[in-house]
């Protein structure tokens, strides 16, 4: 029997919401009978933006990117809610067993995003700038493209950062291309704050590698739960799912968290999948790249993991 309610648990971020109301409209238009209810949990990442993303894991004492996730977790085992939706990038690469990604909706554009006070993007910066964002991929392809940028922190969601790149403190900042469409962004205009023009240019993915999962809305729930898993599937974009699943395996291989400097991406072309990775030693110099090829997500990341060894 069909249920006929459905209980959604989503963070209170601007763009966390926009990302419910996605899923919530996905479920009105394939089940018009079913009740969402949707609760809004604060998470750790959100309650601790007095410490640099990279330090709430430690200062939590939290696994390596549940920052973001724990509390959804926590009200998906007390049963509290039915379906927890996440930007899959802030998600751990291995669950606990009682809990399972069932799907994906169809994924957002994957590029990273410079919004600079400047037109020309990253090559028109001036020397010596200062950049804001709270990703160590980020921040180490940016010192590595450009040596001479300094990296600064910069916490906050969406709304707040964009604000803060218009202040003095900032040249230009870093965000994702699909958390400012989703948003209501217009990429080929600028956006003025206070008087000042703040100036979009997306990276693209072959230059500036995204984060595994970067751009995908992923749905967790109770591996147990045949109903919502139901629920799941009628939503579910198989092709974004093959993606994410060959980008999320290759990082639980290399063993990274969100704060190991790996960026990666794939292409899916008619069943073929094509991933590349670009992985930066901790301890700094160059990175290591790689290429893979084939059909299968999971044997392709083996391969690419292989090759970088």
């Amino acid at each position: 029997m069909m249920m006929e309610q459905v209980r959604i648990g989503t963070r209170g971020s601007a763009l966390a919401l926009v990302q419910a109301e996605a899923t919530e409209r996905a479920l009105a238009m394939h089940f018009p009978a079913l009740e969402v209810v949707r609760e809004v949990i604060k998470t750790t990442g959100d309650r601790r933006t007095d410490v640099a993303l990279s330090e709430v894991a430690k200062v939590e004492g939290v696994l390596d990117k549940g920052v973001f996730t724990k509390e959804l977790e926590l009200a998906l085992e007390a049963e509290t809610i039915d379906i927890a939706v996440h930007s899959l990038k802030d998600v751990p690469t291995v669950l606990d067993p009682q809990f399972k990604i069932a799907g994906t909706l169809e994924r957002a554009p994957i590029r990273d995003v410079l919004v600079s006070k400047t037109v020309g993007g990253l090559d028109a910066l001036p020397a010596g700038a200062v950049v804001g964002t709270s990703s160590v991929r980020r921040a180490k392809q940016l010192v590595w493209l450009r040596p001479d940028v300094r990296v600064v922190d910069l916490r906050g969601n969406v709304p707040t950062r964009m604000a803060k790149a218009a202040g003095p403190e900032y040249d230009a900042i870093m965000l994702a291309e699909a958390g400012l469409v989703r948003l209501g962004h217009d990429l080929s205009r600028p956006w003025v704050h206070e008087g000042v023009a703040l100036h979009f240019a997306p990276l693209a993915e072959e230059v500036f590698y995204p984060a595994a999962g970067q751009g995908a809305i992923g749905f967790e729930i109770r591996a147990d739960d045949a109903e919502s898993a139901a629920v799941v599937r009628a939503i579910h974009h198989p092709a974004t799912f093959v993606r994410v699943t060959a980008e999320r395996e290759f990082l639980r291989l290399l063993d990274a968290g969100c704060h190991t400097p790996v960026g990666v991406f794939t292409r899916l072309e008619g069943g073929w999948i094509t991933m590349e990775a670009r992985v930066f030693p901790e301890q700094g110099g160059e990175p290591k790249t790689g290429r893979a090829e084939g059909s299968d997500p999971l044997e392709i990341a083996k391969e690419l993991f292989e090759s970088l060894a």
